[in-house]
């Protein structure tokens, strides 16, 4: 018996990507087709599964959505026409929304993002530092950055676009927020 919880994230996920998650009915085509699926904690026709089972906390926090590098070769391999890349990114969204941030690798998706919006461009100093702070672990590679400081791959002062308010502008009107 499907519950109202599972019906609200399938029937959200269906709202914010325009696809028909129920139609999928595990042939696995999308998963044995990703080019990162080596790194997942749970494969694209499990979190295609875990949608319409309404598993929203799961899934939310898995590292799965953010790991998803959206080249869309599961999109292209499903018999249904079901956009997984596109579901990926709803989740994604979702778990913005809701606060959760998919461990490390969404803090870094929220520390690459703040960068840009930042500086106008992608910028070490400023993504090393942000991720250290929002993954609290400031001085666990110390020694490494050390190196690299003396050996000029990074550099301690960012660079920054003379016009960041127009890239602040595109975050203002796609209603990101750099998070």
């Amino acid at each position: 018996m499907i519950n109202t919880l599972s019906r609200k994230l399938e029937s959200d996920i269906e709202a914010a990507t325009d696809q028909k998650v129920r139609t999928c009915y595990q042939c696995k085509k999308c998963s044995a087709g990703c080019p990162v699926a080596f790194a997942m904690d749970l494969l694209p026709h499990e979190v295609m599964k875990m949608v319409q089972y309404g598993q929203a906390e799961r899934l939310l926090a898995s590292e799965t959505i953010w790991l998803c590098a959206s080249c869309e070769t599961c999109s292209t391999r499903c018999p249904n026409g079901i956009d997984i890349a596109r579901v990926m990114d709803g989740l994604r969204q979702m778990s913005l929304d809701s606060g959760l941030e998919g461990g490390n690798t969404g803090k870094f998706h929220k520390a690459f993002l703040g960068g840009i919006k930042y500086t106008g461009r992608t910028n070490e100093p400023v993504l090393i530092g942000a991720y250290k702070a929002l993954t609290r672990k400031m001085f666990d590679d110390m020694g490494l950055a050390v190196v690299m400081l003396m050996k000029r791959k990074i550099s301690v002062i960012p660079k920054i676009v003379k016009d960041r308010k127009s890239v602040r502008r595109i975050f203002e009107r796609t209603g990101g927020e750099g998070r």
